[in-house]
């Protein structure tokens, strides 16, 4: 394990300062299967995915047809050069087995 590796799991609280692991793991691990087991209901679900969903950075109309045009461009850029990678190709192979 590097010094990166280990700043990152003392961060995470799953190494102590010397090293060695925490015993707060071994409650995490209860706290995730106490969870597993206890069910969140339809109402509370979709109060959380709302809550959510208002925390996310939606692009604005002129950046999705921005966005838009540069994948349709390269799609049609990519496509025309595999074709003809693909057509050149096949004339050159065709073009030994004829002799």
């Amino acid at each position: 394990m590097n010094r990166e590796q280990k700043r990152m799991m003392q961060r995470q609280g799953q190494v102590g300062a010397d090293g060695a692991a925490t015993t707060r793991r071994a409650t995490s691990v209860a706290d995730v299967q106490r969870r597993r087991t206890q069910r969140t209901g339809p109402r509370v679900f979709l109060r959380e995915v709302r809550e959510e969903m208002r925390q996310v950075a939606w692009p604005t109309r002129p950046e999705v047809i921005n966005y838009t045009s540069i994948v349709l461009v390269v799609l049609i850029f990519m496509t025309s050069l595999i074709f003809g990678l693909g057509y050149a190709f096949s004339k050159f192979v065709t073009f030994l087995f004829q002799k």
